[in-house]
């Protein structure tokens, strides 16, 4: 399951600080940082349009990235933060830490359903309810996973699925320490007015959230 690692290519940037991030974005490049596995700090700087392309993309933060510096050895890097225009929504900064191969790291997973056709409840006209589209989980860094798998078949009106449903990739866990939710089938709206006009009450799915730890890291001011 594990995803080939794309390259994120990047130069070297001369000198730090306001007035030279500055100096790169007139250049049109984005300005960043490199930090972490126990070296220095080291300044770069991005082509601005692949880096939208690739932001606009999706799942930026969730992958591992094989960077590319000419003059340097290429290194494994995540990236920790992009700090974005206010107005325009563009990305102005970017913080990228490197990773050991053997780095455990927490990254947000994406959830894969399939066998649609096969789950009885979907064929009565159930509802897929996706609680948890991306799951956090910690994994090692050369083993990144694409995406966890869901499988629906045989699932019915009612099913609810948990974290413990579905089989993860090996060495991954969830950050959370609970059994919690990603999906559920839930009944017809003809199916749920009946109920409702019968006096029944409905148990609503607790939607819940979790928050990353920021990394804290070197930035240039601005």
């Amino acid at each position: 399951m594990a995803k080939e690692i794309p390259d994120l290519v990047a130069e070297a940037r001369t000198g730090t600080g306001k007035g030279a991030a500055r100096q790169a974005r007139r250049n049109g490049k984005v300005p960043g940082i490199v930090y972490g596995n126990g070296k220095d700090p080291t300044p770069i700087q991005l082509d601005f349009n692949p880096l939208l392309t690739k932001l606009r993309a999706g799942r930026f933060m969730s992958t591992l990235w094989n960077l590319k510096v000419e003059g340097q050895d290429d290194v494994r890097v995540i990236c920790r933060g992009v700090q974005r225009d206010v107005v325009k929504d563009l990305p102005t900064h970017i913080d990228l830490m490197r990773l050991h191969r053997n780095t455990r790291v927490n990254l947000f997973i994406h959830v894969d359903f399939i066998n649609h056709e096969e789950a009885p409840g979907l064929k009565r006209g159930g509802t897929l309810v996706v609680v948890r589209p991306e799951v956090e989980l910690v994994v090692t860094a050369s083993d990144i996973p694409d995406h966890i798998t869901v499988d629906l078949k045989g699932k019915k009106i009612g099913d609810v699925i948990h974290i413990s449903d579905i089989e993860l990739p090996a060495g991954a866990k969830p950050t959370i320490d609970r059994n919690f939710v990603i999906a559920n089938i839930a009944a017809p709206s003809g199916l749920r007015s009946e109920d409702n006009a019968d006096g029944g009450e409905g148990e609503g799915e607790v939607v819940e959230t979790t928050e990353m730890d920021p990394d804290v890291a070197p930035t240039d001011a601005e």
